[in-house]
């Protein structure tokens, strides 16, 4: 089974039209909308109702989804942070039999192809348990959301210094000289597209809901990557409207800063020998012209080889 999950804050039906189509097209079982919402939204659930019934009906494949069991499904739930909301539905996931679940923002779409070939790649290779396509603006350009573990100067330069000062450094941060499509192990996968392997997922505990946004995907991807790889997988693309909204609001951007002091308050501001060696290995990933197709047998224990040292309230539709 594959289940979804979108967490949405004052967002509007046309708001996330697109990511729903997508999931739609695809050969996700239970879709989970998750409302956050400041005020009480009482049109989204009236027109998520009317817009399932006028989609999933109008087509004769879609009505055999619903036929074999495919469910929308809606919760009005308290705002607990990105992580927390999809936390909600992980374990709503994982009580109806759920083997991987994909996180995602309400501002991406992305092709039928993409969760087949994502499901495909991670029953064949057994100690994935994330992945991250190739993410493009509306306009085909790259989106550089695979990155290295950051320092305090990698997240708070951006903010704080001139570019001429950190250009060197950020390309290095945001994996420039990978040129984007190689296939990569990568320690930090952002939350706006993130397929997992359910039973990894559980095996960390989900996602840290003292992290209220902004740094719970740093904080995942990482617990993961000490045990399993956690891949960036150009050889698909998706498409994430991105509206950098804590640029654009103090209340956002301070949130932004404070979720970020308090990930490095727990795990190293100057002295975190993880991300050192993690992001090394990346580096050297690179240099080699990243991870190539792997045998599908030999996976599992080649990979454990390589990780090792780094070791030490609700309503429904």
């Amino acid at each position: 089974m594959i289940t979804a999950s979108v967490v949405t804050y004052n967002h509007h039906l046309l708001d996330i039209e697109p990511v729903l189509r997508s999931l739609f097209a695809s050969p996700v079982d239970v879709v989970y909308v998750i409302d956050h919402s400041a005020d009480i939204m009482p049109d989204l659930e009236r027109e998520l109702m009317e817009f399932s019934n006028r989609v999933l009906t109008g087509e004769p494949q879609l009505r055999q989804k619903v036929e074999n069991g495919f469910h929308l499904l809606y919760f009005r739930h308290e705002n607990n942070g990105y992580g927390g909301g999809h936390n909600f539905a992980i374990h709503k996931a994982l009580a109806l039999g759920s083997k991987y679940h994909l996180v995602v923002n309400p501002d991406i779409w992305f092709g039928p192809r993409v969760i087949p070939e994502l499901t495909n790649y991670m029953d064949t290779h057994e100690n994935v348990a994330q992945m991250m396509p190739k993410v493009l603006y509306p306009n085909g350009q790259i989106q550089r959301l695979a990155k290295l573990l950051p320092t305090p100067l990698d997240i708070f330069g951006r903010f704080c210094l001139p570019n001429f000062m950190i250009s060197r450094r950020n390309a290095r941060y945001e994996l420039f000289y990978s040129n984007f499509d190689m296939v990569l192990n990568v320690p930090y996968l952002s939350g706006c597209f993130m397929f997992f392997r359910l039973s990894a997922l559980q095996s960390i505990n989900f996602f840290d809901e003292n992290l209220f946004m902004y740094a719970e995907d740093i904080d995942v991807t990482r617990r993961l990557h000490e045990n399993f790889q956690t891949l960036y997988y150009p050889k698909l693309q998706v498409y994430h409207k991105f509206s950098r909204a804590s640029h654009r609001s103090l209340r956002l951007f301070w949130i932004h800063v404070t979720n970020i002091i308090m990930y490095f308050n727990k795990w190293g501001w100057w002295k975190d020998s993880f991300r050192k060696e993690a992001n090394r290995r990346v580096s050297e990933q690179i240099a080699e012209g990243g991870i190539k197709e792997q045998n599908p047998t030999t996976t599992k224990t080649a990979t454990m080889k390589l990780m090792l040292p780094l070791q030490q309230k609700e309503g429904n539709i």
